[in-house]
């Protein structure tokens, strides 16, 4: 802690820091309308901007605008949550005598500035002591208006132990963390701690547990979409793992679509893009070109690329040469016992492209075109190519050669009906993921349409009296005409 803490502060603001301190303001007035009217678009709205106001937020800025709510009305619990984000920031502005009472979601929002300020300061240890007093006041207050910004308070909170090497020591933090949201139905808070203990499960490659983890917990339908991208690329990860090549293939398929693909997303689509090449290999399959040709893709898929032209040709030997050429680089991308499996696949590959080629081939021919050991190496593979499908063959054991069946019509099959199928269930479900996510206008509207529907009432009721008073001068009239 600076000497200069119990001091007080006066200094003169830039005009960026100027603008930045208008900018706070105007967020913390969407803050406090939302509060009031209960509606989370206008939190949404102030939380949107957070990574743009923390390019030029300063502490200065930041300790001021705290300053101006540090009110003797304040709660206990935010009173000293307020103190515990100057302390963290090593500063003490003078005191405000007009200072307002801070409602919880804005002390948190001060927080979760502190916490990006800190992170980009490289003070962990402070950011740490911090992130734990922030993730105390969430525990002890359990309000609607406040998921979104704990939501955020959460992912640095485990950012910062990630960053210092004790990511394990969040771990309980974190599902404890994970149970109060889910009874207090904080729905974006509770996506935001799935992916950050699948996250923390993953770093230390525990994959029975993560799998547990998702096993007994439901992921939020109506989570932001970046937290559902997240979730579904660690659920790839953890199929993969797994075996499970079919889920994982679908997870991080998803993945892919829900994340918008621009520069800000890129590191994010390389990293799964990665991954799904892999999938894809493992189940048989191989990657579309288009999409080693993205700009974004390009130069970061391009080992992958390679490793997909020997997968695709069946060579072996082409294939170990990559694997050698890039084994830092697998292993940097933790992809490498992944790439390791694809072995079985070159050969299966290769078997295919043989059986296509030939209607009758030698198991020693075989041999000497995939590059194996020994004569009863190729016959196993084949055999179990045979057993697996890969190929419609038969071998002769005693004659040692096999003899290709000869290639059926795809369409006189069920391939085609299923391949509908699945394409109809993506749209259907495009379809109601698109519902689903669409944004409806808050609750301001109903007053005003009901203010309309009085005034609407009140003219048809004036129109009825003025109706009545024509009726009753009628009346009168024929009344006077037969006195006359």
């Amino acid at each position: 802690m600076s000497n200069n803490e119990g001091a007080t502060m006066d200094v003169e603001l830039t005009p960026e820091q100027k603008q930045a301190e208008e900018h706070l303001n105007r967020n913390v007035k969407f803050l406090e309308r939302g509060i009031a009217a209960s509606e989370i678009h206008y939190i949404h709205r102030a939380l949107r901007t957070v990574l743009a106001l923390r390019k030029r937020l300063q502490p200065e800025v930041l300790s001021e605008i705290i300053a101006a709510y540090t009110s003797a009305s304040n709660q206990k619990t935010v009173a000293g949550c307020l103190d515990s984000i100057l302390e963290s920031l090593e500063l003490r502005p003078a005191a405000n005598p007009a200072a307002k009472v801070c409602e919880p979601e804005v002390c948190m929002y001060f927080g979760l500035l502190a916490q990006l300020l800190l992170l980009d300061a490289k003070a962990y240890e402070r950011g740490a002591r911090l992130s734990n007093v922030l993730v105390a006041m969430v525990s002890g207050t359990q309000r609607r208006t406040l998921d979104s910004v704990a939501s955020r308070v959460y992912f640095y909170y485990s950012r910062f132990f990630e960053v210092a090497g004790h990511l394990s020591d969040a771990r309980t933090p974190l599902l404890n963390a994970l149970q109060t949201a889910t009874l207090a139905n904080m729905k974006e808070t509770k996506a935001m701690l799935l992916t950050l203990l699948l996250r923390n499960y993953m770093h230390y490659k525990l994959y029975d547990q993560a799998e547990r983890l998702a096993a007994k917990t439901t992921f939020p339908a109506d989570a932001p979409n970046n937290l559902l991208a997240r979730y579904l690329y660690y659920m790839g990860r953890i199929e993969a793992v797994q075996l499970n090549y079919s889920q994982a293939q679908l997870h991080l398929l998803e993945a892919t679509r829900k994340a918008p693909s621009n520069a800000t997303t890129a590191g994010f689509q390389q990293t799964v893009h990665k991954i799904y090449v892999i999938v894809e290999l493992l189940m048989g399959n191989i990657p579309e070109r288009s999409i080693f040709r993205v700009p974004i893709l390009k130069k970061p898929l391009q080992p992958y690329f390679e490793l997909t032209q020997a997968v695709r040709v069946g060579d072996l030997t082409q294939f170990q040469n990559v694997v050698r050429r890039y084994q830092e680089k697998f292993l940097e991308d933790q992809v490498l016992v992944l790439v390791q499996r694809l072995r079985h696949n070159v050969i299966k590959a290769g078997i295919r492209s043989i059986s296509v080629a030939y209607s009758r081939i030698s198991l020693r021919d075989i041999c000497i075109k995939l590059h194996l050991d020994s004569e009863e190496d190729a016959e196993y593979i084949v055999a179990k190519a045979i057993r697996d499908g890969v190929i419609d063959a038969t071998v002769d054991h005693e004659k040692g050669y096999v003899k290709s069946a000869e290639n059926h019509n795809v369409y006189a099959t069920s391939e085609p009906q299923h391949a509908f199928d699945r394409r109809i269930t993506f749209c259907l479900n495009l379809y109601n993921d698109s519902v689903k996510s669409m944004r409806y206008p808050g609750g301001d509207h109903r007053k005003e349409l009901a203010n309309v529907d009085e005034a609407i009432k009140r003219e048809r009721e004036y129109a009825h009296e003025l109706e009545n008073e024509d009726f009753d001068d009628d009346v009168d009239g024929d009344a006077m005409d037969q006195d006359l």
